[in-house]
């Protein structure tokens, strides 16, 4: 069987742990279980330390599915079950001290800069707080992004030594802070470091590569497939983009059942008022080519890196800018149903109400707004200039 078919065969027991991953504000146990024993977690783990090594494609259908399935579990499964291929990134030592003993072994992260990355002797010391930490509660480490002085990328351009640094679980604390409404499940709790030394191979500097297609990463001389060469931010915008898809499929599923039996006062149901229908087929028109935006994503990205072809900044602006796009279309045409929906949606044990604050809570994520990189896109396009976005 494949991840995929596993996923759908778990699919009973992921819908089962909802309410009390919701609950505990944090996946269950069993939930979590369920998706390495899918091997959706080690999909993107190279296969010599473990994994599957799937394809992109192969790996954020099956991440959409649980999107659709069970949206927390969905979500942690996007961002946590892309870590194996950022790892796999890092130096061979770095691998094998996390996967020769624990092939299962994996961490939550937080990409924004917001705490001190510090280079010292023979590493870095790391301190200080980030937050919106998804699924760390069963993760066995953390990946923390932060600016770590400057760095030469290219022969004369200086820029800051944007990059990941990976600590092990007994370096940082877990404050519980996850209080929210939407997105519940995903436990995305604060990391707080107070001062950990981590040696200089557990740490991954993002423009060194970045800027130079021709130097690969470290793990790149290891981990030569085409998969472990696709750029990384759009890499990122994808396993975010995959679960957020399949929530707006879960959420048009479920207002599409809830319409159909739904009496209208005046008689009959909603499913005869052309009102409805018509929100409906604009609402399926705009997920539909979302969906389709993100797969032209993935097999662009995919076939330039198969044939050796570096994605200049416009062509990497476009692909983030339509599944961006696409996502934030998604999510109007969620409100346009909402608003159509019934008055009941806002009464908690009601079937749309967790499942559209969820929507509201992930295209809040700061890789899911798309002003930022589609006025780079469109500056581009006009030869002109606009502030630089992650790309």
């Amino acid at each position: 069987m494949t991840v995929l078919d596993e996923i759908r065969r778990l699919e009973p027991e992921f819908r089962a742990e909802e309410d009390l991953s919701a609950e505990q504000r944090s996946l269950t146990g069993r939930a979590f279980t369920f998706m390495q024993e899918s091997g959706l977690m080690r999909g993107l783990q190279p296969k010599r330390w473990g994994g599957a090594e799937l394809s992109l494609r192969e790996h954020l259908t099956a991440v959409y599915e649980l999107g659709r399935i069970a949206p927390s579990a969905g979500w942690v499964a996007g961002v946590m079950g892309s870590h194996p291929w950022q790892l796999a990134l890092f130096p061979e030592e770095t691998q094998a001290e996390i996967w020769e003993s624990d092939p299962d072994w994996n961490a939550s992260s937080s990409y924004a800069p917001t705490g001190k990355i510090e280079p010292v002797d023979g590493g870095y010391r790391v301190s200080g707080r980030w937050s919106f930490s998804s699924g760390c509660d069963h993760a066995q480490g953390v990946i923390l992004g932060g600016f770590a002085g400057k760095v030469e990328a290219a022969p004369g351009v200086e820029v800051p030594n944007y990059g990941s640094a990976l600590l092990h679980r007994d370096q940082y604390e877990i404050e519980d802070t996850w209080h929210v409404r939407g997105s519940r499940g995903t436990g995305s709790k604060d990391i707080v470091v107070a001062d950990a030394f981590i040696p200089a191979r557990r740490f991954l500097s993002s423009p060194l590569y970045e800027y130079n297609p021709d130097r690969p990463a470290p793990g790149m001389e290891t981990n030569p497939a085409a998969l472990y060469k696709v750029p990384w931010a759009v890499m990122f915008n994808l396993v975010l983009v995959a679960p957020m898809l399949g929530l707006g499929r879960r959420v048009l599923d479920d207002w599409t059942s809830d319409t159909r039996v739904r009496k209208a006062n005046w008689g009959g149901t909603y499913a005869d008022d052309p009102l409805m229908q018509m929100h409906l087929a604009e609402a399926e028109w705009v997920h539909d080519a979302a969906v389709m935006k993100m797969y032209d994503a993935i097999d662009t990205i995919t076939e330039a890196a198969e044939a050796g072809v570096h994605l200049d900044k416009r062509q990497r602006a476009r692909l983030r800018w339509n599944v961006t796009k696409g996502c934030q279309e998604v999510g109007f045409a969620i409100n346009k149903l909402m608003r159509a929906a019934s008055g009941r949606t806002v009464f908690v044990d009601h079937p749309l109400h967790r499942v559209y604050q969820d929507v509201i809570a992930e295209l809040g994520h700061a890789f899911l707004v798309s002003d930022g990189v589609g006025r780079y896109y469109g500056a581009a396009l006009l030869d002109s200039s606009a502030p630089e976005v992650m790309l």
